[in-house]
């Protein structure tokens, strides 16, 4: 004859075991999310709506400057071969990168020449990779190194 304080530790055990299963899907189901989460990151952060093998250079004024995260963005006006104004506008890499190479969120203002190098986008939309910042007075304003 089993006495009851043996039934009571096998169902303790019994217990044990299935909260242990519950934890373990518990973790997987963590995992999946984290590796479904840490993919969108990475197409996020792609160059896939960009054309990498060609580069372009665009000079125009600015007509705004979003020091604004996950992505700084410029906005300018400049003109194509006929005299047609264009509005443009160029994503550079995070605002708290921009701030270790030197940047602030006064460092382009409307109405600044500007000069922009970069990736232009394969659908031919008037968007830039931004991959350089060139002032109208020459001065090169550094990317920190990447988007």
């Amino acid at each position: 004859m089993i006495s009851g304080r043996a039934v009571a530790t096998i169902r303790e055990l019994i217990s044990m075991g299935e909260n242990v299963k519950i934890t373990r899907v518990r973790f997987l189901a963590l995992c999946m999310g984290l590796l479904t989460m840490t993919a969108a990151a990475y197409a996020h952060h792609g160059s896939a709506n960009y054309d990498t093998a060609k580069s372009i250079t665009v000079t125009g004024v600015a007509t705004g400057f979003d020091f604004v995260n996950p992505h700084v963005q410029i906005f300018w006006e400049a003109k194509d071969e006929t005299g047609a104004v264009q509005k443009w506008q160029g994503e550079l890499t995070s605002p708290n990168r921009l701030t270790r190479a030197g940047w602030t969120k006064s460092s382009i203002k409307p109405g600044d020449a500007i000069t922009i190098s970069g990736y232009p986008t394969k659908s031919g939309a008037h968007e830039i990779w931004i991959q350089k910042v060139v002032m109208g007075n020459g001065e090169e304003l550094p990317t920190g190194g990447g988007n």
